[in-house]
């Protein structure tokens, strides 16, 4: 047998790695878009590096768009075998694609009129909104901590990796030649103390591992609490400044965690007393089905809703859902706080908030998740002066301040607890994906370190025999 990395290969983006065995059969471990990679994404997206009619089955792990974002795509290109995922899951991605293929048409537009004045000819969005409609009736769920028959060679198991609702690690044993084989691919990874969801679980020993690597290098800031670093801004960037904090967040997970967050000041009396839009319509409703998921939550939060019977309102919140009411937002004066996706502030609504207002030295724009160094939220985290958006020049003279303590995914202590279930002498190879290079060098010294003896680094489209 033998697995291939057609994306998250020394990126963090575009997840996809494809297990194929001695008897032709194909497994495909996620089916990611690739995001913020500047004027590469688009060619990236639309090649595979393989034939996705070849594929037999699509295993997924969670419903973030840079792990599913390509499964309508896949579908329209041939495939037609099922797609593995847990229930939350199931029911995340559904609303995740559908907003990915209007984004696209929306993004699309914009383009051909740029191609169109350049005498080039007019692209096509990747997929449309029928597309993923077709893409979500090959789904099949699989419930946490049970192994699920794929076919004859192959069986699944679950584990909850604890990054957002649903989210899991993809443990499989196939049987080939006689002889069984356990491979175990982390997905995404989340924290041992996040404020919403369980800690990762444990996984069964493993011979071949996928682990991601987004902060290998990097521990989150433990000294100051999130309560405090958010409190602090909305009071520097709307009390003091009288100005609007622009928080550019994932409409899964992180604008949950930001809500929850906001939730706990009202309760201990420390909130501002301002309005506080949230404007995404799929965050709207990623939160609906995220509160459908109570069983997911950590202890805390089961013993919060004893007495809160919605962890993520608050007065003063007030949802957006019009792309009217959402462009009556520019015209009005702070002080106020917009939380819109998406996170790297590369598409969506937030896009158009910050293109408004980064050149009012009032503002704030926040950023509180990972941003791909090419994306707009990457480029203002690094200090940008200039940034272009919507093909027009804008000098940044809004503050730029970023919450590392937010992210949905673990650091490196977090990775190697994650592994601490594992034999390291019994892993035969240890596969690092899903991060940018430095890291994950920094991340196999770590590793070996731990008594790993095999780590390797797969470039894009590489592909490795596992014996």
């Amino acid at each position: 047998m033998k697995i291939a990395f057609h994306g998250a290969a020394r990126t963090v983006t575009g997840s996809k790695h494809l297990l194929t065995l001695k008897n032709g059969k194909k497994y495909l471990l996620d089916c990611g878009m690739f995001q913020g990679l500047g004027a590469r994404t688009d060619t990236l997206n639309r090649d595979w590096g393989f034939i996705p009619s070849e594929v037999d089955f699509l295993i997924l792990s969670h419903a973030h768009i840079d792990h599913s974002g390509l499964i309508p795509k896949l579908v329209k290109d041939g495939f037609k075998g099922g797609i593995f995922c847990t229930p939350a899951t199931r029911e995340l991605t559904g609303v995740l694609l559908a907003d990915s293929a209007r984004i696209q048409q929306e993004d699309i537009r914009f383009t051909n009129k740029k191609r169109s004045a350049e005498g080039q000819q007019y692209l096509q969005p990747l997929y449309n909104e029928q597309d993923a409609e077709q893409a979500m009736t090959l789904f099949h769920t699989v419930e946490y901590d049970s192994w699920q028959t794929v076919d004859e060679n192959v069986q699944v198991m679950y584990t909850d990796a604890g990054h957002i609702i649903g989210s899991a690690a993809v443990n499989l044993l196939i049987k080939e030649d006689g002889k069984e084989t356990r491979l175990t691919f982390s997905g995404d990874v989340g924290r041992y103390r996040d404020v919403i969801l369980k800690s990762p679980e444990v996984f069964p020993q493993a011979d071949y591992i996928l682990i991601e690597s987004t902060y290998g290098n990097s521990l989150h800031d433990p000294d100051t609490t999130t309560p405090e670093l958010l409190l602090n801004w909305i009071r520097k960037t709307c009390l003091q400044k009288k100005g609007k904090l622009i928080i550019p967040a994932f409409s899964v997970g992180r604008t949950q965690e930001i809500l929850f967050t906001l939730n706990q000041l009202e309760l201990e009396g420390k909130l501002p007393d301002l309005d506080y839009f949230v404007d995404s319509p799929l965050s709207i409703e990623a939160t609906e089905i995220v509160k459908k998921y109570p069983r997911y939550f950590n202890k805390t939060i089961q013993k919060i809703l004893e007495t809160d019977d919605d962890p993520f309102s608050f007065k003063g919140l007030k949802y957006i859902r019009s792309v009217e009411e959402s462009k009556q937002l520019n015209y009005r004066d702070g002080p106020f706080v917009i939380i819109s996706a998406s996170g790297m502030a590369d598409a969506g609504r937030v896009k158009h908030h910050i293109s408004n207002n980064i050149e009012n030295s009032r503002n704030t724009v926040l950023l509180v998740g990972y941003c791909e160094p090419h994306s707009l939220g990457g480029r203002l985290m690094a200090g940008a002066k200039e940034v272009n958006i919507f093909g027009i020049l804008h000098e940044v003279h809004a503050e730029v301040g970023s919450i590392r303590s937010m992210s949905a995914h673990g650091d490196y202590e977090d990775l190697t607890q994650f592994l601490s279930c594992q034999a390291p002498k019994l892993v035969k190879k240890l596969f690092i994906v899903h991060g940018e290079y430095e890291v994950q060098q920094a991340f196999r010294d770590r590793l070996i370190k731990k008594g790993f003896t095999d780590v390797e680094i797969p470039d894009l489209h590489s592909e490795v025999g596992l014996t």
